[in-house]
């Protein structure tokens, strides 16, 4: 079957009262529906539905992989963060990979896998928010894991991607200085050797072996059972830490969500660990700025300027902050923001965007629910760079992340590799309410979106430019998504300290007056098309009416998915 790489979309908004899912692959999306229609709210739907995505996208996301999410519970109006992301083990050590000739985190060898957190996450956002249990909810997953499914096209071309990671190839580059012996489990995910084909039927038969398991003991199966042992031998074979002990030993936390008032709504985010603050402070930045106003060329300058400045900020601060200090309740506030905004030139890229000191006072699914009661989930799993580290628990169909290779080797840095300690993490889910400043403010505290975008550091620049698309250019969701996107290509390596301004990837569709336009202001710029534009990432919305209750959901014509409703 051959690909078109580009897409037309000419999708129309899904319309709803019921209840909504929208997400990266429609079989994902459909087994959320049905935990509505069975009489499950938005936690329900999302843990089905992130289960699901576990079988049929399973180079993205899954059990060796982690979750955070912001629930709305419609009933009290407030909103919790769930912080499913796993610590570094015990034994992590900085100056054994320095003794091993490594200057920065190792990428796909066992040192980069940190403790999974997806199972707990999945059930403790079950146990606080959802009516049902995970032996309800993995159902659907566990009967398609078994009996097979057809690949949709952009994940089969994603998992081909994965192959030689996979099979462990004696001749695959990956980068680190050992890959570690040649003993590569990563046939379970592949047929006779090689990705599945666009159409052709997956089975995933020890995946849903470990389903059951779940469904059957809880989280306990991953965590204090023969997994563990699995799990923490493959990873010591791969040079890894982990043990049985470190497993046992992990926890999901619940945190108090980040926020930045925005146009009449208030944007919540997950806080770190979470780059959910990069988002935060470009959104603060931004909120200085009559946006509506500006033509195409100054709209763009300006908000890459500010997501810039975000990110100076999130890549010094961003860490666990039960380890290290974070000025986090300053770098957040609208003050701080006033103080940063006279950084941005209207005329000129930056040469160099040093972080702040203020004073204290790539590969994800993405999954939005919103039920018929106005609960909404906002959830987020994910390996990290597509399979993760490529290594597969032997026998169960479990691909391991390799979310530690965001720690940094230098000791003295916030996010620096440690013991029990959580790293830098890109996956971040988004939500708005509206606030007193939206119309005569009568809809205070009531959902305005549930909406994310997947895809490293793409997601806050995206949680960035779908706000501006909604707010300031008056779009709905499936318009906003439909939009072409910029993206500062490697926020991680200097902001630009390499190159003036830094470099900024604009995908195809773009205009060539507007390209122009900014590489004179001295952005300079890349190119992005065909089936490199998955880097800008796939992204969900679901808006809700607050008077009719009606739902409008728009999916990334960049990904497999839709929106379904009832």
């Amino acid at each position: 079957m051959k690909i078109d790489s580009t897409f037309r979309s000419r999708r129309s908004n899904v319309l709803a009262t019921r209840g909504m899912v929208a997400t990266s692959q429609p079989l994902a999306a459909q087994a959320g529906l049905d935990m509505l229609k069975a009489g499950g709210n938005a936690a329900d739907a999302a843990i089905a539905t992130a289960a699901m995505l576990a079988v049929v996208e399973p180079i993205s996301t899954g059990i060796g992989g982690d979750c955070f999410a912001l629930y709305y519970d419609a009933t009290s109006g407030e909103v919790s963060a769930l912080n499913g992301s796993g610590r570094a083990p015990a034994a992590a050590s900085i100056d054994e990979l320095h003794a091993l000739g490594y200057t920065q985190m190792p990428t796909y060898t066992g040192h980069a896998v940190s403790i999974p957190g997806s199972v707990a996450g999945w059930h403790d956002l079950l146990d606080r928010h959802g009516r049902m249990t995970l032996h309800d909810v993995l159902q659907p997953a566990i009967w398609t894991a078994d009996n097979g499914y057809p690949v949709s096209e952009l994940i089969a071309t994603g998992w081909r991607s994965q192959e030689a990671k996979l099979r462990r190839d004696p001749d695959w580059v990956s980068g680190d200085l050992d890959n570690g012996p040649v003993q590569p489990s990563g046939h379970e995910l592949l047929i006779d050797g090689r990705a599945p084909h666009p159409g052709e039927i997956m089975r995933i038969p020890t995946l849903a072996d470990t389903l059951r398991g779940i469904a059957a003991e809880g989280p306990d199966y991953i965590y204090k059972g023969s997994f563990a042992q699995i799990l923490s031998e493959h990873v010591q074979r791969y040079g890894g830490w982990i043990t049985p002990e470190d497993m046992a030993a992990h926890t999901s936390t619940w945190d108090e969500p980040i926020t930045a008032r925005y146009r009449g709504v208030t944007l919540y985010e997950c806080p770190p660990n979470g780059q959910g603050l990069a988002a935060i402070i470009a959104v603060n930045l931004a909120a200085g700025f009559d946006l509506s106003s500006m033509d195409e060329v100054d709209r763009l300058h300006t908000l890459i300027e500010c997501m810039r400045l975000g990110f100076a900020d999130a890549q010094q601060w961003v860490c666990d902050p039960r380890v290290s200090d974070i000025p986090l309740e300053a770098l957040a506030s609208r003050e701080y923001a006033d103080s940063r905004r006279p950084l941005i030139d209207p005329e000129q890229a930056a040469p160099f965007v040093p972080y702040g000191y203020p004073m204290a006072g790539s590969d994800t699914v993405y999954l939005s629910v919103v039920d018929g009661k106005g609960n909404a989930c906002s959830f987020i799993n994910s390996n990290y760079m597509g399979a993760g580290t490529g290594l597969v628990a032997p026998g169960t169909g479990v691909t391991l992340q390799n979310r530690a290779q965001l720690f940094v080797l230098d000791p003295e840095h916030p996010n620096a590799l440690a013991t029990n300690k959580r790293p830098y993490h890109t996956i971040i889910p988004a939500m708005t309410l509206y606030n007193e400043a939206w119309g005569e403010g009568e809809h205070a505290g009531k959902l305005h979106a549930c909406f994310g975008v997947m895809g490293g550091y793409m997601q806050p620049q995206g949680h960035l430019q779908m706000l501006v698309n909604l707010l300031d250019l008056g779009m709905t969701p499936q318009q906003a998504l439909d939009m072409p996107r910029w993206q500062l290509a490697k926020p991680d390596r200097g902001l630009g300290a390499e190159e003036p301004g830094g470099v900024v990837s604009m995908e195809e569709g773009w205009s060539f007056a507007t390209l122009a336009a900014l590489a004179r202001r001295g952005h300079p710029l890349e190119a992005v098309d065909g089936f490199a534009r998955g880097s800008f990432g796939g992204g969900q919305i679901i808006l809700r009416d607050p008077e009719s209750g009606v739902l409008t959901g728009g999916s990334d014509p960049r990904k497999d998915g839709c929106a379904v409703g009832w």
